[in-house]
């Protein structure tokens, strides 16, 4: 099924490429400290900043946003429907609200007037916690079934005030519940899919979570833009998120791979790899880079990699697609290394 376009700023979901999100967690009146942290996302990669405004006097903060950074700000709003209003004059790129708690039908139709007016595109966001009591009574559970049907559901209330570009995220913090729920919506409907498993947790097992999660929808062609949820720096969450793609070959970015080490590696190759994968954070070179332990298998196994090196004893080996280019000493190795990256 081919996805409707939407458009969110500079952004244009529906085609080929999946954007990375993240959500700013400094309190809302703070703008001096949100406008910090938002350039610090956009540097670190995020395209779109995603910002709670609890308030209506709060909305100011999506104005200041938009003149502080080059990426689209999403409001995030739950409840009072004018607070959405009061964030469309402010210019946000995006609203995200879950129909079912911003207030009267009448309220989601003036958002949708106002978003109407501007093109200003909605995110219908459900999660397990938000399902509607009917839902909850039908099938007993927040399930799969029952999140997918909530959330066409409130994208039908939209259609009826004749609004129709949308976006839809369904989350929840069980993650086989989540990918079902996803491939459920993708089979019944072409709006761009949000990404995301919520409340993942800390950084080590929310990326854990969100690996799975969000890499199966995504190796199954499913999702326009994602955000990895972490108890953590919003920072990380970019980073995490770059990782997931890099993972499904969706990131157009350097790419390390590196052995598990065994008895024959002579060098300190964790370190070395540790080091090597900080070197490509923000090498944006479609290349493949490999890090192996030793000369017996490293040239031979990582053959496809588009430069490597392999440990030896105090020394290691530079290869470019499986041929060994020359040999250099142990601590020579990083330096000579980034040589050849910027060759490439």
């Amino acid at each position: 099924m081919s996805l409707k376009k939407v458009k969110v700023g500079n952004c244009i979901f529906g085609e080929e490429k999946i954007y990375i999100q993240s959500m700013l967690n400094v309190p809302a009146e703070d703008t001096e400290n949100s406008v910090k942290q938002a350039v610090e996302l956009e540097k670190a990669g995020c395209e779109i900043i995603r910002a709670a405004v609890p308030k209506i006097e709060n909305a100011n903060l999506i104005e200041v946003l938009k003149n502080a950074v080059n990426v689209p700000i999403v409001a995030d709003i739950h409840f009072d429907y004018k607070i959405a209003l009061a964030c469309i004059e402010r210019g946000a790129d995006k609203i995200r609200i879950n129909p079912g708690n911003i207030g009267s039908s009448e309220g989601v139709k003036a958002v949708a007037n106002a978003c109407k007016a501007k093109n200003i595109p909605i995110r219908i966001g459900v999660n397990s916690g938000s399902l509607e009591k009917e839902l909850l009574e039908k099938y007993g559970r927040p399930t799969s079934e029952a999140l997918a049907e909530s959330a066409l559901n409130h994208a039908e209330l939209l259609n009826r005030f004749d609004f129709d570009d949308i976006v839809i995220s369904i989350k929840s913090s069980n993650v086989k519940n989540m990918i079902e729920a996803y491939r459920l919506l993708a089979k019944k409907t072409d709006y761009p899919l949000h990404l995301g498993v919520t409340e993942a947790g800390t950084e080590r097992m929310g990326i854990i979570k969100s690996a799975v999660g969000i890499g199966s929808l995504l190796c199954d062609g499913i999702g326009s833009t994602i955000r990895v949820s972490l108890t953590a720096d919003p920072v990380r969450e970019v980073y995490a998120a770059k990782d997931i793609l890099r993972a499904c070959g969706l990131y157009k970015g350097a790419e390390i791979i590196s052995c598990p080490t065994c008895g024959r590696t002579k060098i300190d190759l964790i370190s070395l790899a540790n080091e090597v994968e900080n070197l490509l954070k923000n090498v944006e070179k479609p290349i493949k880079v490999a890090v192996m332990g030793c000369a017996v298998n490293g040239p031979g196994e990582a053959r496809e990699a588009d430069i490597g090196i392999a440990g030896g004893d105090g020394e290691g080996l530079i290869f470019k697609k499986g041929e060994i280019l020359r040999k250099v000493p142990e601590d020579k190795l990083l330096s000579e290394l980034k040589k050849e990256i910027d060759l490439l």
